[in-house]
């Protein structure tokens, strides 16, 4: 309880100190997939910044279109913060039901979880003491463990006694979050 205790406040003391942003990303929102985060400074140059992408729909005509992702991302601004460029090193979370790239136009989709390590590079820009644009472009590893079913029964296609696995170097990250200072 201690420990809990003490980071509480450790949590605490550094928010007070930093600059922190609410921020959402109006590509993929628009595309019916919501991304939502928070980045807040941790250095003269760096910050941090946790965002959840989501894509709720459970199908799309009839196709499994389910899919969550939950990102951790160190980035380093090269002029100063938030303002210019910068690159960030992430690791994440996935959970999806969903119809891979390379199963479209098949009966086949995978139920599984995953997670995510790579890169990203951006631009932010000043609007207003209060609003900033970010837009990056991001990617890396991506490791699945999932199962495969057919769309039209819900029987599995593979045979793996338990997940079967599938890891693939792929760009999954991008956008232009809407950033709104909020200390």
């Amino acid at each position: 309880m201690k420990k809990i205790f003490f980071f509480i406040i450790l949590l605490f003391s550094i928010q007070s100190q930093s600059q922190t942003y609410i921020k959402v990303n109006a590509f993929t929102t628009l595309l019916t997939a919501p991304n939502v985060g928070l980045e807040t400074s941790v250095g003269k140059k760096t910050t941090i910044q946790i965002d959840v992408l989501a894509l709720p729909w459970k199908s799309i005509r009839g196709i499994p279109r389910q899919f969550y992702t939950l990102t951790t991302e160190f980035r380093y601004h090269f002029k100063e913060q938030n303002n210019g460029f910068y690159i960030g090193a992430h690791i994440g979370a996935s959970k999806y039901n969903f119809q891979k790239w390379n199963y479209i136009n098949t009966d086949k989709y995978e139920i599984g979880k995953g997670y995510l390590i790579g890169s990203t590079i951006g631009y932010k820009a000043k609007i207003n003491e209060k609003f900033y644009l970010d837009c990056f472009l991001g990617g890396g590893w991506h490791q699945g463990f999932y199962k495969g079913y057919f769309i039209s029964t819900g029987e599995r296609y593979e045979t793996a006694k338990n997940y079967n696995k599938s890891g693939e170097w792929i760009p999954y990250r991008g956008g232009v979050m809407i950033s709104y200072k909020l200390n």
